[in-house]
């Protein structure tokens, strides 16, 4: 048996780039302070002293300009590690990851690869306010050419950053902040996660939870006091959202004949649309209730604390969502419109 260690979900990335970068010399990480200050959030905590500056590189405020550095390091044979402070602050690169990283390989018919990965915390953390707490998934995930991978454990974010440092394609890795001190067993040895594979994180046959990044642990909760009333959930982790598990997600849901989609994004054109849309056309004749979502209020994050909490998913939004599905608790009633339509 391989040895298992408990490390927290930093350590688990670190030892993911650490490792990367040892064996392969192509490899460095760039970003808002990765180097001097030692990460924002310590993941690459002790990087600069063992590789030097050529290959932790400290960038000024400047997303766009450094993101388009890293791509065109990546067309000539390299392989960066791009560190965005928080996901919300991509948005001023947007660009560049759609009409550069995302298209490049497509374009040149092959003749650049894009060995490259854009990573840090996305999702919202404690009272950061609405311009540092959006889940942005779903906007990458939109785009052909990137790959975009949410971890929700150390052991899957170490093998899974592995297998995006080793992709030849642009890749999304997302991260949460809150999840950082995360503790969870890691394997000693070698441990690389392919990319585009789903995992039961919690077998049941009653409903399926389909869910990803920190929400994995809202449903889990949940599923732990559904248990307490006999009720079995089968929650999947997707792990990656784009290439979609497809195969994963069908599978268990005609095993269940119910699928909740539990996400921390906003509902509309969401990455839940599009699960939803996957199960309703591949297992219609399976279902025993339409599919539901517990998603964040479609609304920009408030600051206070308590609005915070009432607009992410929690464990009881899941709960009560399962036993809509299993016909156990009634639907809210929506509130009349003009003209008296519902």
């Amino acid at each position: 048996m391989p040895e298992i260690r408990v490390i927290t979900f930093r350590e688990a990335l670190r030892e993911a780039m650490v490792e990367e970068m040892e064996r392969d010399s192509s490899i460095f990480l760039m970003g808002e302070e990765v180097g001097h200050y030692q990460g924002a959030y310590k993941v690459s905590e002790g990087m600069l002293a063992r590789f030097g500056e050529k290959r932790v590189i400290d960038t000024p405020i400047a997303e766009t300009g450094f993101a388009g550095v890293g791509i065109g390091a990546a067309m000539v044979g390299l392989r960066p590690i791009i560190e965005f402070m928080t996901w919300n602050f991509s948005l001023t690169a947007y660009d560049q990851l759609v009409n550069n990283a995302a298209k490049l390989r497509y374009m040149s018919n092959g003749q650049f690869k894009m060995p490259i990965v854009f990573r840090g915390p996305g999702g919202a953390a404690h009272a950061l306010a609405a311009q540092h707490s959006q889940a942005l998934e779903s906007l990458y995930a939109h785009v052909p050419g990137l790959k975009v991978i949410m971890p929700a454990t150390p052991a899957d974010a170490k093998g899974l950053l592995k297998a995006s440092i080793r992709d030849d394609n642009p890749v999304v890795f997302i991260e949460s902040e809150v999840m950082y001190a995360l503790k969870g067993e890691v394997p000693a040895v070698e441990h690389v996660v392919p990319l585009g594979v789903a995992e039961v994180k919690r077998p049941g046959r009653d409903v399926t939870v389909v869910t990803w990044a920190k929400m994995l642990h809202t449903s889990l909760k949940a599923a732990e006091n559904l248990a307490r009333d006999g009720i079995e959930v089968e929650v999947l982790d997707l792990r990656t959202i784009r290439p979609l598990d497809s195969e994963a997600i069908v599978a268990s849901v005609r095993r269940t004949g119910r699928c909740l989609v539990v996400q921390e994004g906003w509902p509309f054109a969401s990455v839940a649309s599009e699960v939803i849309t996957l199960v309703v056309r591949e297992a219609f004749d399976q279902l025993d209730a339409p599919p539901e979502a517990v998603t964040s209020l479609d609304v920009p994050m408030p600051y206070a604390t308590n609005l915070e909490t009432f607009v992410l998913p929690s464990p009881e939004r899941v709960v009560s969502a399962v036993r809509r599905l299993l016909g156990l608790e009634e639907a809210p009633t929506r509130p009349a419109v003009a003209g008296g339509a519902r």
